[in-house]
This record gives structure tokens, C-alpha cells and sequence, in this order.
């Protein structure tokens, strides 16, 4: 389902409104990441850690990997927020 659209979209949101090419671009690049084996490892260590919590599927907390390798439970909005760009 898609995102709901917002009546002030930041820059970043505007600009690939605005130039559909450049959106193709992203996202054929952004699959190319996503699809790569080291990205689904990482991403099936996540789910199977929300699995056995009994939280998958239910909204909450998210599991994120700390430098040492843990798995520790974190705010859905901290854990997103690290490698964006900030405000």
C-alpha cells in the first residue's frame, strides 16, 4: 500500500515528485541494495528477532544491531532517524 501523500512534502519528497527520471533511478538502485544477500541476511536477522518477541506484524518497538553486533530493542523513530539526513 502506499504512503498516504501530505499536504507540505519536505524537499527531498518534492524534488522526486517533481522529476519522475530521477525517481526511476533511485529506486532501480535502491532495489539493486535491497536485493543483495548481505541485505537480506541483515534484514531476516531482524525479523526473526521480532518473530521470537512475539511483536511481528504488530507494530512497537523495532530491533537494530549495535556496533558490537547485539540485537537490542529501540524506538521505531530513533532507529529511522540515524542514517537519514536531519532537519
Amino acid at each position: 500500500m502506499a504512503p498516504k501523500t501530505v499536504k507540505n512534502p519536505r524537499k527531498t519528497a518534492r524534488f522526486y515528485r517533481d522529476n519522475p527520471k530521477s525517481r526511476a533511478k533511485k529506486n532501480a538502485a535502491q532495489r539493486k541494495l535491497n536485493k543483495s544477500p548481505e541485505n537480506k541476511k541483515y534484514r531476516a536477522e531482524l525479523n526473526t528477532a521480532r518473530r521470537k518477541a512475539g511483536v511481528y506484524g504488530k507494530g512497537g518497538k523495532d530491533f537494530s544491531h549495535t556496533k558490537s553486533g547485539r540485537l537490542v530493542r529501540e524506538n521505531p523513530s530513533t532507529n529511522r532517524a540515524r542514517n537519514r539526513a536531519k532537519k
